[in-house]
């Protein structure tokens, strides 16, 4: 019951304090951060011995990972004007990003198996999806509240 309270509380401070205006972006990146480490933590049941361990090597992951979704969403400015050989050129580009984060999660498996079995590497990845569920059906709420309000 403490688990669920503690989640609560921190899903809605965070959508508490995302609507103050004038908020950044990195901020809130960081927010989220925050409490997803606190999410995988708890669930997890980490000691401190473990999470010394365990959040580098994830942290290293996540900035891996976060660095090829900005390779791979790159804005187009104009899709109408791409020529042929330049949409050929983003499909390998994509091909690319994909194979890479294919290699980064395989090496975070593998370093993370140093220090966790492999059950609780299945169970990190049902928590990443259940953290990342969570999120989006609180923005959803959010943003269906707000629009009743208008």
């Amino acid at each position: 019951m403490k688990k669920i309270t503690l989640i609560i509380i921190l899903f809605i401070s965070f959508f508490g304090v995302q609507a103050q205006e004038g908020k950044d972006k990195e901020e809130h990146r960081e927010q989220i951060k925050a409490m997803k480490v606190a999410f995988i933590t708890q669930e997890m049941q980490m000691d401190a011995a473990l999470a010394q361990k365990f959040w580098p090597i994830y942290n290293r992951y996540e900035c891996k990972k976060k660095d090829l979704h900005r390779r791979e969403h790159d804005e187009i400015k104009n899709i109408e004007t791409l020529s042929e050989q330049e949409a050929e050129k983003l499909i390998k580009e994509y091909q690319e990003i994909e194979n890479e984060e294919y290699q980064i999660k395989k090496a975070l498996f593998s370093d993370l198996k140093k220090i966790i079995s492999a059950k609780e590497i299945i169970k990190l990845q049902k928590l990443e999806s259940d953290f990342n569920k969570k999120l989006w059906k609180e923005y959803r709420d959010r943003k269906d509240a707000e629009r009743k309000r208008n």
